[in-house]
């Protein structure tokens, strides 16, 4: 009996334990919540604070809230920071900071991001000097530094290398400490390297030398270049011959890489130069090399295909602007119909009559070529016009250090490369290439066997031209 109340009371002191630890376990645990969403709130209030005093009209109050900002790290300071900057962040009478774009048209509320009607607010600018710009670039240099997107990181550093700060120099040894992205610990490695160049310790500057030496990057080339300037008397101003033994050989590899680039450069923008070019040379091609006609308004067949894409444009712009990017799409076909149509109309009226008379044929194309010019002259005038890129065709990408290579480049090479093939397709896989190539060996037997020597002429014709243009 004594022995099951013992069990019994055991038990419930067991039970009681339990019970205990889990209360416990549960406060530490409501209390951990409620720090952490306190701290949460905290930073949060401290957020908001901050961007609101961007508007204040004490100075001294604005140089604290953009340090705070840099220190709080949060990168929705930024578009605010940067508007401060660039003079395009101003402040309604109720305190409400707005951002404005470009044009100062219109505004957005720098803290919720909500589009702000800007016409019945009374706007004041806030007042900055060069102490508070000093401040608001090294803030946003930090939250660029330390931003989650290494897009961001690649342009702050990009800034930093063009406009160095040394104040920022120990931030980016800290970033590159953690940087996972070759391409972003690169250019910090280069942002090190030019700061330690003006470092008084040797092994700095040697070390800065041997990273541009490794990158071989060509904006150090006057850097180094300083290493070896001499004075009047014929001195070293580097008095230290293995720095300059360093600087000389760095700038070797600069030179010797800056010329392969130059050359694939070269290259490059021959073979997109050419190929505009060469689209001339194959409709040349057709109708001198298959029909053996001389003709010297080819060239005005590439210009009036310029011109149908210069109205395609406007009439997009004009009528279409919400598609307008996708103009050049309609162009291209409409650019060839139109060279070719206008061929097809000289090979009919003009040219088939001088068949076998090449110098009637060069002299008459030379004429016509005039009245196209004229022609053109008297439309659109005798300056040039523009044609615009579609957004899919601007920039382009780096390949080297200096190096772009522009989309609309690429097209163009792939574009003739489309073309070129589809010709020899068209000449060698079908019906009507078979009949071109038989009435250029031999019209009299193509025309025996029942082929219309005068409809192959004129598609023959109405093809070169169409490729000109």
């Amino acid at each position: 009996m004594r022995m099951n109340k013992a069990c019994l009371l055991l038990k419930s002191q067991k039970i009681k334990t339990t019970f205990r630890d889990c209360k416990t376990f549960m406060q530490v645990f409501v209390l951990l919540i409620v720090g952490i969403f306190s701290f949460s709130i905290g930073e949060a209030n401290d957020f908001e604070l901050s961007l609101k005093d961007l508007g204040n009209k004490s100075r001294s109050k604005i140089k604290l809230a953009v340090k705070r900002l840099g220190n709080i790290g949060n990168p929705s300071a930024l578009p605010a920071l940067e508007a401060l900057r660039d003079k395009n962040l101003q402040i309604s009478e109720d305190g409400t900071l707005i951002i404005l774009n470009e044009s100062g048209d219109q505004g957005h509320d720098a803290l919720n991001g909500d589009p702000i009607d800007l016409s019945p607010l009374t706007l004041r600018k806030p007042r900055i000097n060069n102490s508070v710009r000093r401040v608001l670039s090294m803030a946003i240099g930090k939250l660029k530094l330390t931003s989650d997107s290494p897009e961001i990181r690649l342009q702050a550093a990009g800034e930093l290398l063009k406009r160095p700060s040394s104040n920022l120099v120990e931030l980016v040894e800290k970033a590159l400490d953690k940087e996972d992205d070759d391409e972003v610990r690169k250019v910090f490695m280069l942002v090190l390297a030019k700061e330690g160049l003006k470092s008084d310790d040797k092994n700095k500057r040697l070390k800065s030398i041997n990273t541009i030496n490794e990158f071989g990057n060509n904006d150090f080339k006057t850097d180094l270049e300083a290493l070896l300037e001499k004075d009047d008397t014929g001195e070293f101003l580097e008095s230290d011959s293995e720095i300059r033994d360093h600087a000389a050989k760095a700038i070797s590899t600069i030179e010797n890489r800056q010329f392969f680039i130059n050359q694939a450069a070269n290259l490059f923008y021959g073979l997109s130069l050419g190929s505009i070019l060469l689209l001339a040379a194959l409709g040349l091609a057709i109708t001198f090399g298959l029909m053996g006609i001389i003709n010297m308004a080819h060239g005005e067949m590439l210009m009036l295909g310029a011109y149908a894409t210069f109205l395609m444009q406007n009439l997009f712009r004009e009528y279409l602007p919400e598609i307008f990017d996708w103009y050049l799409v309609i162009a291209i076909p409409i650019a060839f119909f139109v060279s070719a149509i206008i061929g097809i109309i000289l090979e009919r009226t003009i040219i088939r009559h001088l068949y076998g008379r090449p110098l009637e044929t060069l002299l008459a194309t030379w004429g016509i070529s005039l009245i196209l010019i004229q022609s053109v002259r008297l439309l659109f005038g005798a300056q040039n016009v523009k044609v615009a890129n579609p957004s899919y065709l601007s920039g382009g990408f780096e390949v080297f250090h200096g190096v772009v290579l522009p989309y609309n480049r690429i097209a163009i090479i792939l574009f003739v490369v489309f073309v070129v093939i589809s010709v020899w397709m068209l000449l060698q896989k079908t019906s009507l290439g078979l009949q071109v190539r038989a009435v250029t060996q031999n019209r009299e037997m193509a025309s025996c066997m029942g082929i219309s020597t005068h409809k192959i002429d004129m598609y023959t014709f109405g093809l070169g031209s169409g490729v000109a243009g």
